[in-house]
């Protein structure tokens, strides 16, 4: 059998597969065009089982594009809380913005429009076109260019850019005329059911007679792709300073830059606590000198806060770092009566540790760690007043901005965590502390 023949064999019974076996998806019951990209940026990096409440809740407070556009940031990230990548959820409201503004809140048909929009790359942009308007616009993403690798035996390296560019190519070719959008789907169904990455469904596979792949028995070492470089170790000291006084049943929180790795988001404090060396991971450090450093830590933002010894380890993985945490509960310290319990001690600490990092800065320039990252400057209230400002209308939430890294810190409440936005971990962890999982920390 010719190529010409092994293409159309590969077209139409991938179509007859699909017609019969596809999944029941909410936003494939409709062919709207919002609904299909809010699902496509969804779905990267992320399984279509998790994606599935994300998209119902998320459609339901945001159904349109103007709806998505016209809603607070905070609101966005609240309802993408959990998914992770958060990057995505601010590119896609600012891509619904530039619909508003430059379509009249209308998606384009066209495909520089469409590549144009904030956070739209090749695959989206392919798969936006083929699936809402039926274009016969390839979508080639990891799945696909999978498949493709196999049943063509291609050989070469998917990470290269020249494959894509190969893929795409050849994935337009097999596009039959007028059912793009039944093809893409059903291309990329079969690479998420059938033709998955460590134990391909060979025998089920509806394209298997012609696998040139598995003919040669090659469908195990298949695609070719270079290994990505690991991500980065780092030790974190996490605290969770628990509230005296006014702040009594609170916890307090910052938030995050305005740019940068989960930007605007609100997190617990935390500092790292050194630097792994290259290929190693960082190991924790003794508990002693943990608490002395993450107090200092504190003390040079201008709180006042005693470590009472440790709350639990936890881990979170992103792209290109793991964070490895030290999670430690502590309490909140009258700066002027209690402070020299704790100051002396964990202000040397701290400069030792500033000192530390100073020495090793240039390394690790290309990638700051959070306490240097980029301060948030002129941040205002409603009616233009300084947020540090509003600590004395609402004592008992306390908004401030550090007096180091210059980001906005608050006291919270359990009332507090269905308004604002968290990344998962802290989300976890600030949890099990208003449920009472760590009550019964001492030092």
């Amino acid at each position: 059998m010719g190529l010409l023949e092994q293409k159309r064999h590969f077209s139409v019974n991938l179509l007859d597969w699909y017609m019969v076996n596809r999944r029941d998806l909410p936003w494939r019951r409709h062919n709207n065009p919002y609904f299909t990209w809010v699902s496509e940026i969804m779905l990267q990096q992320t399984r279509v089982d998790t994606v599935i409440p994300y998209f119902n809740r998320f459609i339901g407070n945001f159904p349109t594009v103007q709806a998505l556009a016209e809603a607070p940031e905070e609101e966005v990230l609240k309802n993408w809380e959990g998914l992770g990548y958060y990057s995505r959820a601010r590119n896609l409201q600012a891509a619904a913005r530039q619909v508003m503004e430059l379509h009249g809140g209308e998606m384009p048909q066209d495909k520089q429009a469409v590549f144009a929009l904030k956070g739209v790359g090749p695959y989206t942009a392919g798969a936006i076109l083929s699936i809402a308007f039926n274009q016969p616009q390839p979508a080639v993403d990891g799945n696909v260019m999978r498949v493709l690798s196999r049943y063509f035996l291609i050989d070469e390296d998917i990470m290269k850019g020249s494959t894509r560019v190969l893929m795409e190519e050849l994935a337009g070719e097999l596009i039959p005329e007028g059912r793009a959008r039944d093809f893409n789907q059903a291309l990329m169904e079969l690479g998420a059911l059938v033709c998955t990455p460590k134990a391909p469904h060979c025998l089920t596979c509806p394209v298997m007679e012609q696998c040139s792949g598995r003919i040669a028995g090659r469908e195990l070492t298949l695609p070719v792709k270079t290994k990505a470089k690991p991500p980065r170790p780092e030790q974190r000291l996490v605290a969770i300073v628990e509230g005296r006084g006014a702040h009594r049943g609170r916890v307090l929180v910052r938030q995050r830059p305005a740019t940068g790795l989960l930007a605007r988001m609100w997190e617990l404090p935390h500092v790292l606590a050194a630097p792994a060396t290259a290929g190693k991971k960082a190991g924790p450090l003794a508990d002693e000198p943990a608490m002395a450093l993450l107090a200092g830590s504190l003390w040079a933002e201008g709180f006042a806060a005693r470590p009472e010894g440790l709350a639990t380890h936890a881990e979170h993985v992103f792209s290109h770092i793991v964070w490895s945490l030290q999670v430690y509960k502590c309490t909140e310290q009258d700066q002027s009566n209690e402070l020299p319990l704790i100051a002396a001690e964990a202000r040397a600490a701290y400069d030792a540790q500033a000192a530390a990092k100073e020495t090793t800065a240039p390394a690790q320039a290309s990638e700051p760690s959070m306490i240097d990252e980029a301060n948030i400057s002129g941040s205002f209230d409603e009616q233009g007043e300084p947020l540090s400002a509003i600590a004395a209308s609402d004592p008992a939430h306390d908004v401030m901005s550090g007096k180091g890294d210059g980001q906005i810190y608050r006291w919270i409440g359990p009332e507090d965590m269905d308004k604002m936005a968290f990344p998962n971990i802290f989300l976890k962890l600030i949890s099990s502390y208003f449920a009472g999982a760590y009550d019964d920390v001492s030092e």
